[in-house]
């Protein structure tokens, strides 16, 4: 029984192995793990952004309704419902949760459209490359003009208009021991850092 061109055939897809090794390591810019199905089903808030008109998909005509804030985040965020006052009016509010943490918080009138969404997660910037943590310094050089103190809850921070922007403001976090209720020194407020990225639908 004649068995060299079994072994021939063998011996010629050994030679040939290498070539298609070659081939696959020539494939520029491609990347093996990006055939993980862990990559498949990722969330897609990364690729949301803060601009002049909202966030993500949600403008200041979507209405402050569960289904429409779902659609307009496009991310695996879980919504949660609730009402509080805002300068004395009664304001309805989405929490949008990932983790057991807040991410952003969408409000407005109860059967209204939003009117302002403030945004924690650090992983939506402005359109203008601004995040949760950027420096006071790598935007201002000082307070006076851009700044004021932050209002109810925020009132140890302060809040500073986007330069880009009339819709939206950043509120920085950072340590001060002077009075209370004045606004820090703009030496102090250098190394402040974004804690919360504001849109609202009414320009400021």
């Amino acid at each position: 029984m004649n068995i060299r061109p079994r072994l021939s055939g063998v011996r010629l897809l050994l030679l040939g192995a290498p070539l298609v090794l070659a081939g696959c390591s020539s494939m520029s810019g491609f990347s093996w793990s990006s055939l993980s199905p862990l990559n498949w089903f990722s969330g897609s808030s990364s690729s949301m952004q803060v601009t002049d008109q909202g966030v993500g998909g949600i403008t200041a005509s979507t209405p402050l309704v569960e289904n429409d804030i779902k659609a307009g985040l496009k991310g695996d965020f879980r919504l949660r419902s609730g009402m509080a006052t805002n300068d004395g009016k009664l304001v309805s509010f989405y929490q949008a949760m990932k983790d057991d943490q807040i991410k952003l918080v969408i409000s407005g009138q109860a059967k209204g459209t939003v009117e302002r969404i403030d945004v924690m997660d650090t992983t939506i910037p402005s359109q203008w490359g601004v995040k949760i943590g950027t420096p006071f310094s790598d935007l201002y050089q000082k307070a006076f003009g851009a700044c004021r103190k932050g209002a109810g809850d925020d009132a140890a921070q302060i809040e500073c208009a986007a330069p880009e922007s009339k819709h939206v403001s950043y509120l920085f976090t950072g340590d001060w021991h002077g009075p209370e209720g004045l606004m820090p020194a703009d030496d102090s407020l250098q190394s402040w850092k974004v804690s919360k990225i504001i849109w609202r639908a009414k320009s400021e």
